[in-house]
């Protein structure tokens, strides 16, 4: 039986729910969950994550469209009243993460809590919610990559309704959303594993690496880059920034400070040493 895409979740009169949001919504809900239960562990304060998660998001919405809209000026400044109109499509992942980990620092800071370890429990959770986020994608038909057979895809042994779904108005394409799917999701795992092996800070540091790796490769396939020059795509170069500064952040604070393991270390801190590592 062919399985045929609706983007639209559900209509009430005028209002239409997209599976887009319900997805992304759906992986934010699953993370929260998930960093909620460590912070519980670690005996964070309560509502501590709520607050922090609540502002970034929305502040990560809202830097995640002017991201998109500053690299698409040129259009938009002909058509300014469409810039609010984020329904319509128009959002840039890289954007929306510059935007939830700044508010992150600076509620962390506000609230006197350290900024590294909360990022290391909310890092299986982030690429946890973008594995989930990328198959809004595949409901819109979108950020796919370049053309390709029906024969190659079905070389790739993945569900016949995903390859049913990449033709695209009679063209088959790289199902991207899925190799980032997958990448995300391996990177979920392996920091659940590694996570209480690894020194303060490292683990958010390594999900901006692995995150970055895959990134950089899957967005050289895709067909809708958001693009600084003719030639260079604009999250490859991101995603290269990133994994230079993630590595000089971690090789930085390796020797600057006597960091103590992410599984040694509760809030409040059990020792004003181990506090003044874990701050910075």
């Amino acid at each position: 039986m062919l399985l045929t895409l609706n983007p639209i979740a559900l209509e009430l009169g005028p209002i239409q729910i997209r599976w887009y949001g319900v997805i992304i919504a759906v992986g934010i809900l699953l993370g929260y969950l998930l960093a909620q239960r460590e912070t519980e562990k670690k005996h964070f304060p309560e509502n501590t994550l709520i607050d922090i998660v609540i502002s970034s998001v929305i502040s990560g919405i809202i830097c995640a469209r002017i991201y998109y809209v500053a690299f698409e000026w040129s259009y938009y400044k002909e058509h300014l009243s469409e810039i609010p109109m984020i329904m319509n499509g128009g959002i840039a992942i890289h954007g929306g993460l510059i935007g939830a980990l700044g508010m992150a620092y600076f509620l962390t800071r506000k609230k006197h809590v350290s900024f590294f370890q909360l990022g290391d429990i909310a890092a299986p959770s982030i690429i946890l919610g973008q594995a989930i986020g990328r198959w809004g994608n595949f409901m819109n038909q979108e950020a796919h990559g370049g053309e390709v057979s029906r024969s190659f895809l079905e070389q790739l042994h993945i569900p016949e309704f995903i390859i049913n779904n990449m033709k695209i108005d009679g063209v088959y394409y790289h199902p991207t959303f899925l190799y980032e799917s997958i990448w995300n999701f391996t990177g979920f795992v392996i920091l659940l594993l590694l996570r209480k092996h690894l020194k303060i800070g490292q683990t958010l540091l390594s999900y901006a690496i692995w995150y970055s790796i895959g990134r950089f490769f899957i967005e050289g396939m895709r067909t809708d880059s958001l693009m600084l020059t003719e030639h260079l795509r604009i999250a490859q170069m991101i995603s290269i920034t990133i994994i230079i500064a993630a590595l000089a952040i971690w090789i930085y604070r390796n020797f600057k400070y006597q960091l103590p393991k992410y599984k040694d270390v509760n809030f409040p801190m059990r020792s004003s040493g181990d506090a003044q590592n874990v701050k910075h």
